[in-house]
């Protein structure tokens, strides 16, 4: 298994990631339906251009690997605030399970913290 470890690190960071990009894309199609939402959640609208392009930047230096353990430090503290933000309503099954779902991910990047992007990334391009 060893042998494909390049490779499984690099489909982690792909699917880890993937939610972010496509979260990122999402809320430019739904803009006015995504600052609605934000407003009723007591988080100002006006950062919604600044989510966006955190969560499809984020999501693109995960994937190549570029600064991985600094951007999933990150990602994983905007993992923890929107759960507690967004799916704080944990008497609710659904909204459990969200709050969840966004802790688990949380951890995904931790374990990108602690270990890094691995062998197939930006970071580790050598200088010429």
């Amino acid at each position: 298994m060893q042998a494909y470890t390049p490779y499984f690190n690099t489909v982690g960071r792909v699917l880890i990631a993937a939610i972010f990009l496509l979260s990122g894309v999402s809320k430019i199609s739904a803009y006015e339906a995504t600052q609605g939402y934000m407003a009723t959640m007591g988080v100002p609208a006006a950062l919604l251009p600044l989510v966006i392009v955190f969560e499809i930047v984020a999501a693109l230096t995960i994937i190549v690997g570029f600064k991985t353990r600094l951007i999933a430090l990150t990602l994983a503290g905007f993992s923890i605030v929107s759960a507690v933000i967004f799916h704080g309503n944990l008497g609710d099954p659904t909204q459990f399970i969200m709050f969840m779902k966004n802790l688990a991910i949380a951890g995904g990047f931790l374990f990108l913290v602690a270990n890094g992007a691995g062998a197939v990334a930006l970071d580790n391009r050598t200088r010429g």
